[in-house]
């Protein structure tokens, strides 16, 4: 890693990563520079952090910091955004690290907005968001569409409750930093999302700033390579909690068939559907209310339990109409009628993780992921 020019006793550092930007690079340069010169009330640095290009992109990046106040150049030998983030802020003595896209796509009015919350101790980390109804956006249906997918899916899947995961502007204070980089794992697009993750996790105060947005046409993004990465990103983050619940699925599986196969004998296939599956349920809601979701203490057992048992309910349904389906059909030998209930067991589990998750327990989703 290299570095030029670098200031001190700055209040704010900015980060601009690029790669092979050697068009753009300089003029976007100057006009931050000129407005945080003239227009923040703070005084702060701007860190051009280079990941690996192949153009000019580093030798502009250098005549800049030896021709410009507050201005620096890092050079890294690998791309990655989150490479660049991690090595620049790592390096940083200011008290708020920031970064921003070489684009400038977001207006820099909200710039103070974004950090002022930082630098008072008000907020931790503080995000640029476009899907506000008090934003203005400029950009095509299929990003849009993109943007709100993906949000959709943070919500859903990992619970987060900030609104917008990937604009490009963001800034955090740096005692903070220290503590959210090591858990950090993404080094690409995805470090903006897990980081967003990990701190709302920790508990961190996460301030959002509507800002006024226009799309670059000319952006490199490969936006399906970009997709995929985000999505292998997500599951990662959902991994602990998934193996869990599936151990814990498998064990309550194999309990459920024995106990249905031993009342079988001596009830109809329907009652040793139900009084299997509502033992095994209350066990399966308890062990992942510990075990899966982390929750311990009686507070909120009761209720919880009892929600489980809606959940109980919805896995009936399916069991109980995969057998009436294939009564209806045939006369089943018992191995084809455990089959069914397998297949149909497999459907109400994965109904019962997102209930679990989304439901019962979405309140303590961030202590189980933890």
């Amino acid at each position: 890693m290299t570095i030029a020019a670098v200031a001190t006793d700055v209040a704010v550092d900015i980060v601009v990563p690029v790669h092979n930007e050697e068009r753009d690079l300089e003029p976007s340069i100057r006009r931050l520079h000129a407005y945080l010169t003239h227009a923040l009330p703070v005084r702060a640095r701007i860190t051009i952090a280079d990941n690996a290009s192949t153009d000019q992109t580093w030798t502009r990046a250098q005549a800049l910091a030896a021709s410009l106040p507050d201005v620096r150049a890092l050079r890294l030998d690998v791309k990655g955004r989150g490479h660049a983030l991690r090595a620049a802020w790592g390096d940083s003595d200011a008290p708020v690290v920031a970064y921003m896209d070489v684009d400038l796509s977001t207006d820099l009015a909200a710039l103070l907005p974004l950090v002022a919350p930082l630098l008072s101790g008000h907020s931790d980390v503080a995000i640029g968001t476009r899907l506000s109804r008090h934003a203005r956006v400029i950009r095509g249906p299929k990003r849009e569409l993109i943007s709100r997918g993906y949000n959709l899916l943070l919500h859903s899947l990992l619970r987060t409750r900030f609104s917008d995961a990937q604009c490009g502007f963001k800034a955090v204070r740096a005692d903070r930093v220290g503590m959210l980089l090591p858990q950090v794992e993404d080094n690409g697009w995805f470090f903006d999302t897990e980081l967003l993750v990990r701190a709302e996790r920790a508990g961190l105060r996460i301030h959002e700033v509507p800002v006024d947005w226009t799309d670059d046409p000319d952006s490199r993004v490969d936006v399906l390579a970009t997709a995929l990465g985000d999505l292998r990103g997500v599951a990662r983050l959902m991994r602990g909690q998934l193996v869990r619940f599936a151990s814990i699925g498998i064990v309550s599986t194999l309990a459920y068939l024995l106990l249905y196969l031993a009342l079988r004998g001596v009830c109809s296939a329907q009652l040793a559907n139900a009084t299997a599956l509502l033992v095994t349920a209350v066990a399966n809601t308890a062990a992942n209310r510990r075990i899966t979701f982390g929750v311990v203490g009686k507070t909120g057992a009761m209720r919880q339990h009892a929600q489980g048992l809606l959940v109980f309910g919805l896995a009936l349904a399916l069991t109980a109409s995969a057998l009436g389906i294939l009564n209806a059909v045939s006369d089943p030998s018992r191995p084809v009628e455990v089959a069914a209930l397998v297949v149909a067991n497999l459907a109400a589990t994965a109904l019962r993780f997102a209930l679990l998750r989304g439901w019962v327990f979405r309140r303590h989703v961030a202590a189980g992921a933890r």
